[in-house]
């Protein structure tokens, strides 16, 4: 009986440390563009101690809609206030822990390491210069990124002669991939996709006033668990927004 009962309470032991952990473990999701730099800082956050950390990749809209039908993140980080802004106003966001975390320029990118550069204006004839090619871009209704990228192209008047040519993708790092192994010649994707990506050189950079102002917020959701908050604080933080600026975002917070 005594061998049984230590058996069973072997059990137990390891069944409540395998609930412990599960119950600490953090779930974010994030923009598809933030891949790179979270897996660094998360491997770093984890070396140095914290929590365990699992992180889901997507466009922001596509992890928004996941949210509001009860997906269990505990963060969120939108590409975009927009998705950000739909979740506050759904009480599905932590009151008093949004924060504007990131910047970020919107480039036009080309196949290849040595493309030549090309100056991003209304005299562009970008059309032509895609020729046969396609030009991919995120989704352009939903993505922050294609958003940014369909107003920077409208300002400038170059949307209209190349929508037919573009090619839509359901992340900017999709988008990007596209243009990395040649199945569309140019893309537009954020500067710190294109560091990220040796197979891609950046021909341009888009006005800053030629789209809105792109801003990576993040938030604990309404539903957040136990440790999330401190890895909030830690993607806040001066070692984040080392690898953050070194992955080619801009960090508005620290």
């Amino acid at each position: 009986m005594r061998g049984a009962a230590l058996a069973v309470a072997a059990v137990a032991a390891l069944f409540l440390s395998s609930f412990a952990a599960q119950a600490q473990e953090v779930t974010v999701f994030a923009a598809a563009s933030l891949q790179t730099a979270l897996q660094q800082i998360v491997a770093d956050y984890q070396a140095g101690g914290g929590g365990s950390v699992v992180v889901s990749y997507a466009g922001s809209a596509a992890l928004a809609r996941q949210i509001e039908q009860g997906a269990p993140a505990d963060i969120f980080i939108s590409a975009s206030t927009d998705w950000m802004d739909k979740l506050d106003e759904a009480g599905l966001i932590r009151s008093g822990t949004r924060v504007d975390l990131l910047g970020n320029t919107l480039v036009l990118v080309a196949h290849g390491s040595d493309a030549p550069k090309v100056a991003l204006t209304p005299e562009l004839d970008l059309s032509g210069l895609i020729g046969s090619g396609q030009l991919a871009m995120a989704l352009v209704d939903s993505v922050p990124a294609g958003v940014y990228g369909k107003e920077a192209l409208s300002s400038l008047g170059l949307w209209e002669s190349v929508a037919p040519k573009v090619a839509q993708a359901d992340n900017v790092r999709a988008a990007l991939a596209l243009v990395s192994v040649g199945g569309a010649s140019y893309g537009i994707v954020y500067g710190s996709d294109a560091a990220a990506d040796g197979k891609v050189s950046v021909v341009g950079t888009f006005p800053a006033q030629s789209h809105a102002p792109i801003v990576f917020p993040a938030a604990l959701t309404a539903s957040a668990r136990d440790g999330a908050e401190a890895f909030l604080d830690y993607l806040k933080g001066e070692k984040a927004a080392a690898v953050f600026q070194a992955e080619g975002f801009t960090v508005l917070k620290q």
